[in-house]
């Protein structure tokens, strides 16, 4: 039993590699990695806020499981969801740096992948407990508008449909001065890896141990 679950798109193949080195954590495997070595950068320190995570994309955020809720039947809703869902081309990624941190991202919305995601966090919700009234005031320090702050009551997270912005986060807050290098050193290592156009192929389901590490459950390809 996990302490949290959450959807989360994971890649496979050389990229699943790469990401694990480059943050330290093979989510898939539940293992510490060396740190892939890139230049100047002092990875370990660019990466520690992500790294828990593996490399991932948001759908559902993490959850505590709804006292009906067992992690089984949760297990089973991924299966049969996958099993009707196609996978999703959303374009070509970009290496951003963009809301104060780096990550691979969408080069255009794609009302697609919008659409997606919204499907999942509505599917998956009733497997959600309530937010305590300490986690709705932890999301509210991040000054949400009106809109976001209904969504958090409704749907757990305020970051959700309009608010969706789908991302592989790469590192912690940096400034730009600072991003600047990172992402010159990764681009020439990282973007050969990202196919174009970049397919959703899979949803990965993901709990959070107790130490806060997130692993990868099963990882469910889509093929409706």
């Amino acid at each position: 039993m996990f302490e949290r679950y959450a959807v989360f798109y994971t890649p496979a193949g050389a990229l699943a590699e790469f990401g694990a080195a480059w943050l330290g954590w093979d989510s898939a495997a539940g293992n510490w990695t060396a740190h892939e070595k890139l230049g100047d950068v002092d990875v370990a320190k660019v990466t520690a806020t992500p790294r828990k995570y593996g490399l991932h994309g948001t759908l559902k955020a993490p959850f505590r499981l709804a006292s009906e809720a067992t992690q089984a039947t949760l297990e089973t809703a991924m299966k049969s969801f996958a099993a009707r869902t196609a996978s999703r081309e959303i374009g070509p990624l970009a290496l951003r740096h963009q809301n104060g941190f780096v990550a691979l991202r969408p080069e255009e919305t794609s009302v697609n992948l919008q659409e997606f995601a919204a499907t999942i966090v509505r599917s998956f919700d009733r497997f959600r407990a309530p937010l305590t009234p300490a986690e709705i005031e932890r999301r509210r320090r991040a000054r949400l508008s009106p809109r976001q702050d209904a969504q958090l009551l409704e749907w757990g997270y305020p970051f959700v449909l309009d608010d969706f912005h789908f991302h592989l986060t790469l590192s912690g807050a940096l400034p730009a001065s600072a991003a600047e290098p990172v992402m010159s050193a990764l681009a020439p290592r990282l973007m050969p890896l990202v196919a174009n156009p970049f397919i959703l192929d899979a949803v990965t389901l993901m709990g959070e141990d107790r130490e806060g590490m997130f692993h990868q459950i099963h990882r469910y390809a889509l093929t409706g």
